[in-house]
């Protein structure tokens, strides 16, 4: 038997203690949000750190202004200025688990339960991202235990505010970035393609966000007496929504597709070759029809093309029954996903401009003060994925797919920018895993595959 197979085959017998252990962190309810759950969250930090160090990694729960981070170490004995150097991010912090009436079994008390063929743990956390990063620790504790050391040098980045916007942690890179400086960083908060077919994401969308309130009489207003002369703050809004996009679901915005290139060919043929199913991604929500862009496809539009999108809008009266009320202020949240090269703050600069050119003289309109960060497009040539990629291959015997996201992962943006190295998003969910709603769940197949994946892509790395 050789090594590699010996490391899989410890940590296919150890399987269920591997269970026990997720399970356990799944029981403490850290959620990072809510200060009523700050003790919880360091009650997560701490586990992890004990469990690290029994493995022999220098591991710590260090302070920030927020939850603390972990930051733990690992360097073979045998280790030389060749040996590759891993950064392997995850967080332990979860959303809240309201509304917590809609869940079948307790949030914070993980549940097997077998779906036809299928076995699901069920739980808050179980894939977002407790049961994702524990694969790191799992296979690293299957070659530990195994061969007595690891086949790199390794870091483990797990943070505490991920679910609430990760406020600590740009200074922390900061202050760390020295230590924290690796070859690279793999990233487990991504998805498969489907069960039996692992993926790497190589393209994240930026994201620009901004509210306004447009102000028209300084009081609301009696409909009768005032109806006609007056300007409505909410039709005003509405013409600034409805201006966004013209016919062919194209931003109107001068300037936003600046950055935007075409997808290329090599690129293009692959996702065709997804046999990716239009109307069941649609109809699994209740629609028929794609609304973006035409002539681009419903994965050209997720995974490469920006958005502009209204995420909320009131004003007025909006109660029971009705108030015959023109009202003083109407609000609206916009956000926009970027991709490519484009430039957050031109954007929200350029989306600011727009909305003040359909301003009418009796109204005014304020800006909460918006922000983002760019896109991430890792080249798919790039030797840390193309390893990935086969070791990966060699556990699902199949190709890896290399696809895009619509979401957003700030985080890789900051490991490019202050720490100077690229992220390699391998992530074992699934679409339907539930994240951020009630009933959660992750597939233990993709728990068991994803332990499994990682002790081959370590391994790769070793050789």
């Amino acid at each position: 038997m050789t090594e590699l197979n010996a490391v899989l085959d410890a940590a296919t017998k150890d399987f269920d203690n591997s269970l026990e252990r997720l399970f356990k962190l799944v029981r403490i309810p850290s959620i990072s949000t809510d200060p009523a759950y700050a003790a919880e969250c360091e009650k997560a930090a701490n586990a992890i750190v004990d469990d690290l160090q029994a493995l022999g990694f220098k591991a710590q729960a260090r302070p920030t202004p927020g939850r603390p981070m972990v930051v733990a170490h690992y360097t073979p004995k045998e280790a030389t200025k060749d040996t590759p150097h891993l950064l392997f991010y995850g967080h332990y912090d979860v959303q809240p688990a309201d509304p917590l009436e809609l869940w079948k079994t307790p949030p914070f008390e993980p549940t097997i339960k077998k779906d036809g063929a299928v076995t699901r743990m069920y739980g808050r956390g179980t894939s977002d991202d407790k049961g994702q990063f524990m694969t790191f620790v799992e296979a690293a504790r299957a070659w530990i235990r195994t061969t007595g050391t690891l086949p790199i040098r390794a870091t483990f980045l797990i943070e505490g505010e991920e679910e609430s916007g990760s406020p600590s942690l740009v200074p922390f890179l900061k202050a760390n970035a020295k230590e924290l400086s690796c070859d690279a960083a793999f990233v487990c908060d991504t998805n498969m393609w489907d069960p039996k077919t692992p993926a790497i994401t190589t393209r994240l969308r930026g994201m620009v966000r901004e509210e306004i309130t447009i102000t028209g009489p300084k009081i609301d207003l009696h409909s009768g007496m005032y109806g006609g002369p007056a300007m409505n703050p909410i039709r005003v809004l509405s013409k600034v929504i409805a201006a966004l996009h013209d016919k062919n679901g194209k931003v109107t915005i001068p300037g936003f597709y600046d950055g935007v290139a075409d997808l290329p060919k090599q690129t293009k043929k692959q996702w065709q070759s997804l046999k990716f199913s239009e109307a069941k991604f649609l109809k699994d929500v209740g629609l028929k029809q794609a609304a973006g862009e035409k002539g681009k496809s419903v994965l050209e539009q997720i995974w490469a093309r920006p958005t502009a999108e209204v995420n909320g809008i009131w004003g007025g009266y909006t109660g029971v029954g009705t108030k015959t009320v023109l009202p003083s202020k109407a609000h609206a949240k916009f956000t926009f996903r970027l991709v490519g090269k484009q430039n957050p703050d031109k954007v929200l600069k350029a989306f600011q401009k727009f909305v003040k050119g359909l301003i009418p003289k009796d109204c005014k309109v304020e800006f909460a003060g918006g922000g983002g960060s760019p896109a991430t497009e890792i080249p798919e040539d790039n030797p840390f994925i193309a390893k990935s990629a086969e070791a990966l291959k060699d556990e699902f015997r199949r190709d890896t797919v290399l696809m895009g996201s619509g979401g957003s992962i700030p985080i890789c943006r900051f490991f490019k920018d202050i720490l100077g190295m690229d992220s390699i998003l391998v992530g074992f969910a699934l679409t339907d895993d539930a994240i951020h709603s009630p009933n959660e769940k992750y597939d233990l197949e993709s728990y068991r595959r994803g332990i499994r994946s990682w002790v081959r892509i370590m391994g790769e790395f070793g050789r």
